[in-house]
């Protein structure tokens, strides 16, 4: 028994002793978070036809290989799109921001560069490669959830870089949140479930599909209905409001002077 304890002791100091055990608590932190990761990230469930994919897969050769390597492995100019799902790639190539333009702190939106089928095969292709988040389901994407709890949810977690009405503002480093005024319920919610850029994934266990179609409806209501206090002055808050009463009190302080200065004369 004692020889049997100094083995164990010996083992324990040993310097292989510390490689194990990282390795293992390694391979069980990624084991675990791939298992939730897989459970909370949704799928594809619709069927494409090898046409399909086919053609998507041409589409990638010609126009985004170059950056992303010829099978979506990435390479030092972009990321790998393993996994990135169909959504990613419908939210990027729909809003005109792939392909990129030009380096820099943020990709820009732009005037997209191909059809609708071309989107959708581009789509298919990389879908086809592993799964990953998958185009929402147009139930999700109707203006008939509950815009205040909707409301309550985008001031909790998307209000700091958006703007409590969906204006956008400016970020670090050049980088800023776009307005949400002009944009798809179905841009909305790949965004959420995507994460592109800054932003965080908001995936079905962070804010469930019910949850994120309030979402949409409160971002409808606001693009639908004109602000009850009057002009909003883009939204951009307290500061903008209080430099135009304060250049607006001023302004009618000088017409007081002036006028006056008018009637002593």
């Amino acid at each position: 028994m004692t020889k049997f304890k100094k083995k164990v002791n010996g083992m324990r100091r040993s310097p292989m002793a510390l490689g194990i055990v990282l390795f293992a608590g390694l391979l069980a932190v990624g084991t675990g978070y791939s298992a939730v990761n897989a459970a909370v990230s949704p799928k594809s469930s619709t069927q494409h036809s090898a046409e399909q994919v086919a053609l998507g897969k041409k589409l990638f050769l010609s126009n985004c290989a170059s950056c992303h390597g010829k099978n979506a492995e990435g390479t030092a100019n972009a990321p790998s799109l393993i996994g990135v799902g169909e959504a990613s790639v419908d939210f990027q190539v729909s809003t005109g921001r792939m392909p990129g333009a030009a380096s820099g702190p943020q990709l820009q939106v732009k005037p997209v560069q191909f059809t609708a089928d071309e989107i959708a095969a581009l789509a298919a292709y990389v879908g086809s490669l592993a799964d990953g988040p998958a185009i929402p389901d147009k139930a999700y994407l109707q203006p008939n959830g509950d815009a205040s709890n909707g409301g309550a949810l985008f001031r909790t977690n998307c209000a700091m870089c958006h703007n409590a009405a969906g204006a956008g503002g400016a970020l670090t480093q050049g980088k800023y949140a776009p307005s949400l005024m002009g944009s798809s319920a179905k841009t909305i919610y790949e965004a959420m479930i995507t994460g592109p850029q800054n932003m965080p994934v908001f995936n079905d266990e962070n804010i469930t599909p019910k949850e994120k179609n309030d979402i949409i409806t409160y971002l409808s209501y606001l693009q639908t209905n004109k602000s009850a206090g009057g002009d909003d002055l883009g939204n951009l808050g307290p500061v903008v409001e209080g430099l135009l009463a304060w250049l607006g009190l001023l302004g009618l302080i000088v017409a007081i002077t002036v006028w006056l200065g008018a009637k002593s004369n």
